[in-house]
């Protein structure tokens, strides 16, 4: 049986159990406290983070190399362009969010408001509550952008970039950090992507002691 050893608002483990119910690949799901590692799982990764991957007989770290390998030996559906340009270009958008987004956004916010209660490791910081609630804008008004030009966040077909960007916004919708008001092609671009079956999992996710809002499971929010 695969197993996916995850955080459920991790984006990086998102991203990951998206692109395989994408790909239709069954997978057993098991919580992992990272920040209070066991012996057992810094044998599985060292570095101590999720998500961690058992598949085919091996390990896999690294949210962007399991995707990769994912597509690599599960080519259909297609979630990387054939063109070297437009693979590129996912690939761009992907270390955009996962790099850029997650700093200025992703971790001001939900690390603030969850990670650290879970972990007791304080208080939020009401600066970087404050710089992540405005960090987001800039960042909406740039897939507004991208989306004002495209189809999807990279281009005529949804790919690796699409599921990466809703696997963050998702993280924040679920603690009410998103104003959809502020970009109508990007609410309507979530939605399409929510409505998706591979999302089924992650809009039934209850992370204990944060209920899910009103609208997070709602396909017509």
């Amino acid at each position: 049986m695969n197993r996916l050893y995850h955080f459920p608002l991790s984006p990086f483990c998102r991203k990951v159990r998206l692109i395989l119910a994408e790909k239709r690949i069954e997978v057993e799901l098991v919580d992992e406290k990272y920040w209070e590692p066991t012996n057992e799982f810094l044998r599985r990764n060292p570095a101590g983070k999720v998500p961690v991957l058992r598949i085919d007989g091996i390990l896999l770290c690294d949210s962007t190399a399991i995707c990769e390998y994912i597509e690599e030996t599960v080519p259909e559906p297609q979630l990387m362009p054939r063109d070297p340009v437009a693979r590129a270009e996912v690939r761009r958008l992907v270390a955009w969010f996962d790099d850029k987004f997650y700093n200025e956004v992703t971790r001001n916010l939900v690390h603030e408001r969850v990670h650290k209660k879970l972990m007791r490791s304080g208080y939020p910081d009401g600066r970087a509550v404050k710089l992540g609630a405005k960090n987001i804008k800039f960042h909406l008004r740039y897939m507004d952008w991208l989306l004002d030009q495209r189809r999807w966040l990279a281009g005529d077909k949804m790919t690796m970039a699409d599921f990466t960007a809703a696997a963050h916004l998702s993280c924040l919708d679920y603690i009410s950090d998103v104003d959809w008001s502020l970009s109508e092609p990007v609410k309507d671009w979530y939605a399409t992507i929510k409505s998706r079956p591979a999302f089924r999992s992650i809009l039934a996710d209850q992370l204990f002691g944060f209920p899910q809002p009103p609208h997070y499971a709602n396909l017509d929010f």
